[in-house]
């Protein structure tokens, strides 16, 4: 069975430290710890004290003075990973973890799982191709040396390397590796740990090229791990879960999240907050239990782009001006009806279609599939339409030989409606408000990948809000916001009402909006 070996790299909170150490162990792992040489002697003391009769703990042979983005955070791991082998034999996995790191699965679990393959969990993507540095420097990190660290020495950091890029002092890679890039946080089998200490033995150029590279904790072990390991024994992959922020700093969890992360098909979780001592409590209790079901969800990601990623007011860029230029016709008329129930929106325009010659067009920025006309590819994805949405448009109007057209909006497309809203052209905005149970919510958290078949109730619950507040914001913004055009139809309004709404805004009598009114089933799931 397996046994892990956990290297943890920390540098504060000497009782969280000892916690963490005698939890990890108290089930028979093992772990090594590196204190940061930065950090008082005093708190080192403590912690060697307090874990000095527990055999299953090591500490790091030295202790090295750690920096981000330095060689030395690589130095410390390689010095606890030297003690950890030397002490601890019966070790056949070992485990990269930090101080805010903790379990979110039990032993037994994360056990039953190492034991199911053998191999190495490690992301190791090609540098060069990849996209994996999503901002920021990413040749230069390795074709130059980099001997001063960015956030404490800047200026001669960028002194630095803005002279070696003026002089032409570029360097290559050592010619028999192939760079990778991924994450720190890795399992590595005890074979695959003491064949990359050999290697490093043996090949004081690889250490030498690495300890001068930016950010060598990203690249170091991933590119060695997939020199000395057949591919077919790397698991490309993390087995801690963790996610950044738009502006790479990485998310912190709280105490509402415990279900969520129960959730997530991994073994660990970074970050987890110092203030969320109820999180803290409940999952170091975790790992010692047994028996523990897991329902694996893994919608974590999704949701956390879904809330984040999608943008609020004063949160995202302004147009670029090619989205902003050009016009639809002074004398035209967009009418846009927006409806999250995608179904009843399309339902509308259906019989639209039967009862007059208005061209109508469902979710033409939201349904890659939508039915459109060729247009010469710039209808050809979604990408392409949003960023010229004008020009399309202008090009349905041309296609279509016609001066009033209709089209389907989700309500979140709220930047779309203000574009089209600031046309020269006449822009009427038709919002249909639907009743949202917690079937229709739960179905559409599916639909958009929150959640699956496995998702736990506590883990719905959790997302149900959060999708129903959301939907309410999105609605909230496009009433108040004031569109000169604008009328609003309610589920549950009465047909007269409803044709009410509808004679201005399509421009039709009152027969053809009362017909328009009693379309069959229209508000019905």
């Amino acid at each position: 069975m397996a046994k892990i070996a956990y290297v943890l790299l920390c540098h504060k909170d000497p009782d969280a430290i000892i916690e963490q150490a005698e939890r990890l162990t108290a089930v028979g792992d093992y772990i090594a710890i590196h204190f940061d040489a930065r950090s008082p002697e005093a708190d080192f003391d403590r912690i060697r004290q307090a874990l000095r009769d527990n055999p299953h703990v090591c500490f790091a042979h030295k202790r090295i003075k750690c920096g981000w983005g330095e060689w030395s955070l690589v130095e410390a791991t390689l010095k606890a990973l030297e003690s950890a082998v030397a002490a601890f034999p019966q070790a056949t996995h070992f485990y990269m973890v930090s101080g805010d790191c903790m379990a979110i699965k039990t032993a037994e679990y994360a056990h039953r799982l190492l034991d199911a393959r053998d191999c190495d969990y490690i992301e190791s993507f090609d540098f060069f191709q990849s996209d994996w540095i999503k901002t920021g420097m990413k040749e230069d990190r390795l074709i130059y040396r980099h001997v001063f660290n960015e956030r404490t020495q800047k200026r001669l950091f960028e002194l630095s390397h803005r002279l070696q890029k003026r002089f032409g002092l570029r360097r290559s890679p050592p010619e028999d590796l192939q760079i990778q890039i991924g994450s720190q946080w890795w399992c590595l089998r005890r074979r695959t740990i003491e064949w990359l200490l050999d290697f490093i033995r043996k090949r004081r150029d690889v250490v030498r090229f690495f300890r001068t590279t930016w950010i060598p904790d990203e690249t170091f072990f991933q590119t060695l791990v997939r020199h000395l390991v057949p591919s077919a024994e790397i698991e490309c992959r993390t087995l801690t879960f963790l996610m950044f922020s738009d502006y790479g700093m990485p998310v912190q969890f709280y105490n509402d999240h415990y279900d969520l992360l129960l959730g997530q098909d991994f073994l660990f979780a970074r970050k987890i907050s110092p203030e969320a001592e109820e999180l803290k409590a409940r999952l170091g209790a975790l790992y010692a239990a047994e028996n523990v079901e897991f329902q694996i969800s893994d919608e974590g990601r999704n949701l956390y782009s879904f809330l984040t990623q999608r943008g609020r007011v004063g949160l995202r860029f302004a147009p670029r001006f090619w989205e902003t230029e050009g016009t639809l016709g002074r004398d035209r008329e967009l009418l846009i009806i927006t409806c999250k129930k995608w179904h009843v929106a399309k339902r509308l325009i259906a019989k639209l279609r039967e009862m007059s010659n208005i061209p109508a067009l469902a979710y033409l920025f939201d349904e890659e599939g939508t039915e459109m006309p060729a247009l010469g590819g710039i209808e050809k994805t979604i990408w392409k339409r949003t960023r010229h949405r004008r020009a399309l448009v202008r090009m349905l109007f041309d296609y279509y030989e016609t001066d009033r057209m209709v089209i389907c909006l989700d309500p979140s497309a709220f930047d779309l409606m203000q574009d089209f809203s600031s046309d020269r052209s006449v822009t009427r905005i038709l919002q249909i408000d639907c009743t949202f149970d917690d079937a229709y919510l739960i179905g559409h958290a599916e639909r958009i990948g929150l959640a699956g078949p496995q998702t736990s109730q506590s883990a719905l619950d959790s997302i149900l809000p959060t999708i129903r507040n959301d939907i309410q914001f999105e609605t909230d913004r496009i009433r108040d916001v004031g569109f000169t055009h604008y009328g609003l139809i309610r589920d549950g309004d009465t047909d007269e009402q409803i044709a009410d709404q509808l004679i201005p805004f399509l421009g039709v009598d009152r027969d053809t909006a009362l017909a328009l009114a009693r379309t069959e089933h229209l508000f019905a799931d």
